[in-house]
Formats: structure tokens, C-alpha cells, sequence
């Protein structure tokens, strides 16, 4: 445990370090967040029973979480990889949700699955080809992580970041179950009573919950492999049981069943 506290002492410096651009991204969003939550404790803003700019600083959140872990990895990709193109692209498909999210939460407005007129519909078709884009480009990523050669990264290691991006592409995608259906609640309305702060149903279905499980293994499974699962087949094990879990999840999520 020690060497974990001294690594994540170090994590911000190496970070910037291996990529100074998705970074300086990674905070500014970070930031974004907490001043939003900081706005949120002054301003009422009201939507669907929680506050309106909840939506926009969990966004930003994740942005931070997918920016950094993203920045972390393709440091260990060779030079044919372009980092760069994939750094500003990045910044500009999610820095334009952010953004996006953020200005209607202001105007308690919703971002996603509103139809109500031709430039709100091109705005959501616009914010899931951005998602498409970036999930493709990461799936690309997953995929030069096979076929490079990473002699001096562990073996354990380097399963994790595989299975990491594996798993988070799949419950990416699942976006668009979400955006199929125009709705996130499966047995009743979007708006219906949920947890702090997440927001998810108590009394139904979410189909939120298994997007932000499966998306966060991007983080936990190469954590866990670097730290804690010594071999390749704990981080196989591991990653197996993970994706059952989100499939469990979002099997009980369909079924219109609360899992908190």
C-alpha cells in the first residue's frame, strides 16, 4: 500500500508528464465540475425532481476520469500512433457535450432525447456522433493494444488495459439503448425519485446505471491489475465477473427493476 500512496502522490506530475494536453483537459473539467456544484449550492435550477446542472458536472466528471485514463495509456503506444489528432479530437467532441449539457442545464432545458424542435434533434444527433466517434476511437486503441509489442509492461498489466477498454466500449454503446428508447427509466417516465446526486431510480429500472459500471471499467480493471492482481488469469477472472455484473445489471434494468 505504501507504493500505491506514492504513486498516486505522483499520479498529477507523471500525468502531465506523459501528456500535457488531455491533462490540462482532465483538470479543466474537473474544475467546470466543481464550480457548477458550487453554483448548485446558490442557484435553484430544478428538473425532472433533482438539480439541473447535477446532469452536466457528473458529465464533466467523467470526461476528467475518461481524459486521464486515456492520457495514461497512450503513452505506452509506439510513435505510428497520432497522439496528437487524438488528443484535440478528443477535446473537441467532449469539451462540445460538456459544453452543450452545461447551457441547458442553465436554461432547464434537457440535452438528450429532446426532438422538440429540428435544431434540439440535430443537437442530440450531433452529441451521439461525438460519443460514437470517441468510443470508436478508443475501441482503435483497445485494438493497437493487442497487436503492439509492450515488452516492458507486466503481463497482468497490460490484460487490464485491454479488458479495461473492451469492457468500457461495449457499455459505451449502450448509450444508444438509452437513446433508442428516448428515456433512461424503464417502467415509468424519466424523473421519477432517485438517489442524491446520481440520480437513479429508486423504484424502477435505470438504464444509467450499468452505462456508468461498464464504462468505468476504462479505470478499475487496469487499477486493480497494476496494484493488487498479480497474474493473467486473476485479471481475466476478474474482468469476466465484472462484465457479468454489468450484463446482470443491465438485464434487472430492463426487467423495470430498481437496484438501489
Amino acid at each position: 500500500m505504501t507504493n500505491l500512496y506514492n504513486d498516486l502522490g505522483d499520479f498529477f506530475l507523471v500525468l502531465k508528464t506523459r501528456n500535457e494536453t488531455l491533462f490540462y483537459f482532465g483538470l479543466l473539467n474537473l474544475i467546470f465540475a466543481a464550480g457548477l456544484f458550487l453554483v448548485s449550492r446558490f442557484l435553484e435550477l430544478e428538473y425532472l425532481g433533482t438539480h439541473a446542472l447535477y446532469k452536466p458536472i457528473k458529465f464533466a466528471l467523467s470526461t476528467t476520469a475518461y481524459t486521464w485514463a486515456m492520457a495514461w495509456f497512450c503513452y505506452y503506444l509506439n510513435s505510428n500512433f497520432h497522439l496528437n489528432a487524438f488528443n484535440w479530437g478528443v477535446i473537441s467532441l467532449l469539451g462540445f457535450e460538456v459544453f452543450y449539457i452545461a447551457l441547458q442545464a442553465f436554461r432547464k432545458l434537457p440535452s438528450h432525447y429532446n426532438t422538440s424542435t429540428p435544431f434540439y434533434s440535430a443537437m442530440f444527433t450531433l452529441m451521439a456522433l461525438a460519443a460514437s466517434i470517441v468510443t470508436l476511437w478508443t475501441a482503435y486503441i483497445g485494438i493497437l493494444f493487442f497487436i503492439q509489442e509492450f515488452k516492458d509492461l507486466p503481463r497482468n498489466y497490460l490484460w487490464g488495459i485491454r479488458l479495461g477498454i473492451f469492457i468500457f466500449v461495449i457499455f459505451s454503446f449502450e448509450g444508444f439503448l438509452m437513446g433508442s428508447r428516448m428515456s433512461h427509466t424503464v417502467g415509468a417516465s424519466d424523473g421519477t425519485p432517485g438517489v442524491p446526486f446520481l440520480n437513479w431510480s429508486k423504484n424502477f429500472g435505470d438504464l444509467r446505471i450499468v452505462h456508468f459500471f461498464g464504462m468505468h471499467a476504462l479505470q478499475v480493471i487496469p487499477f486493480l491489475s497494476f496494484y493488487i492482481l498479480k497474474t493473467v488469469g486473476s485479471v481475466l477472472a476478474l474482468s469476466f465477473v465484472y462484465l457479468c455484473l454489468a450484463v446482470l445489471i443491465l438485464t434487472f434494468s430492463l426487467m423495470g427493476r430498481s437496484l438501489v
